[in-house]
């Protein structure tokens, strides 16, 4: 395997980039939160960075928010003409950071933008945004449909199509959860994903299809279904195992959403630890087929996708079990992956395979 310089860098996403944009974007958001100062609502409750922000309400609550899409899976779809997943993905990706703060999520509205409106198309797109509500337990109150022949394109068949969604959950002002609670000695309970979810696809897309050459029609003996099939799998939502943790009263020091930067995600929390992750699972056939088609490294690998991890609950070793037990009743695998150490603060070791990161990225130790 060799070990180079990423090669999601090359497929267009330079997350080293990325950072340099926001933290320049970042210094006009952060001054608008000024802007609610003296009143009694508005105000956020922190800067930039976290999985969502929450706004201060009269009465001792929080309205939390946040803001997400499909990214590039969107290709994906319009290239084998399904569309009925992601809006899954995209009410996935918005309300499982909701519950990162502690929120439980009520509300959605949509942004739907598209060279040409397709009532087929729409049919689907409003199949899977319901789907994601049942899921999820959220209303659609309102959105916004936008033709924009002129600023999209789209693949295949399609003439362009783009989702965007922002939700809204409710929660307590004073218990809002930043992993603030977060001790030496916690465990990290990691929650099973459905597949690649809605991150890593510039560099999947460059491997299979590219590279490899895969068809989307294309039945790969290793995933043991179609291709499409594999890469339109939606995002596995969690609200309800996850709420009914809170609701037993279970101690949720840190809830942690892998997306992005993968497990390099667990750096955001408050708490001034590291984490040691030693009992990573086993990652499933289109980790492998993508690390093997793409000559990629672990390191890549680990930086990039989730590897079979969607979210994970860090909480007191004595409550693992039962945090194990409810996610298993609601059909999601989990299991105990490591722990939250007092050693390299904010890192993240993965000592399976030799890697330690900390805002974005991973790489060896030595």
């Amino acid at each position: 395997m060799t070990d180079q310089r990423f090669q999601y860098d090359k497929c267009g996403v330079d997350t080293n980039r990325a950072q340099q944009g926001l933290s320049r974007l970042a210094r006009s958001i952060n001054e608008t939160h000024k802007l609610r100062d003296g009143h009694d609502f508005g105000r956020p409750a922190i800067g930039l960075g976290y999985y969502a922000n929450v706004c201060q309400l009269p009465g001792g609550q929080g309205l939390a928010i946040s803001t997400d899409g499909v990214g590039t899976k969107l290709i994906v779809a319009e290239l084998a003409g399904r569309y009925d997943t992601v809006p899954i993905d995209m009410i996935a990706m918005n309300v499982n950071d909701l519950l990162c703060v502690g929120a439980e999520p009520f509300a959605l509205v949509d942004y739907l933008a598209v060279g040409e409106i397709d009532p087929d198309v729409f049919d689907q797109i409003g199949a899977g945004l319901l789907e994601g509500s049942r899921q999820s337990n959220v209303t659609i109150p309102g959105g916004e449909i936008a033709q924009v022949a002129e600023l999209i394109r789209g693949h295949g068949e399609s003439s362009g199509l783009d989702i965007v969604g922002t939700a809204v959950g409710l929660v307590k002002w004073d218990e809002i959860n930043l992993g603030q609670d977060v001790v030496p000695g916690d465990v990290v309970v990691a929650l099973e994903a459905s597949g690649l979810h809605s991150n890593g696809f510039s560099l999947a897309r460059s491997i299979l299809l590219d590279r490899a050459g895969f068809d989307l029609s294309q039945d790969i003996p290793e995933l043991g279904r179609s291709l499409a099939d594999e890469l339109l799998e939606p995002t596995r939502i969690y609200v309800k195992p996850i709420l009914e943790m809170r609701d037993a009263g279970l101690p949720l020091h840190a809830l942690l959403h892998i997306t992005g930067d993968g497990f390099c995600n667990m750096n955001r929390i408050r708490a001034e630890v590291g984490f040691e992750l030693d009992n990573l699972p086993e990652p499933g056939p289109i980790y492998r087929l993508l690390q093997e088609k793409g000559e990629i490294s672990d390191a890549e690998m680990y930086s990039v996708f989730n590897m079979g991890v969607g979210f994970c609950i860090v909480t007191p070793a004595s409550e693992a079990n039962a945090i194990v037990e409810i996610a298993e009743k609601h059909g999601c695998g989990a299991q105990v992956v490591g722990r939250a150490t007092k050693e390299n603060a904010n890192l993240v070791r993965l000592s399976q395979f030799g890697l330690v990161g900390g805002k974005d990225r991973l790489s060896p130790e030595n």
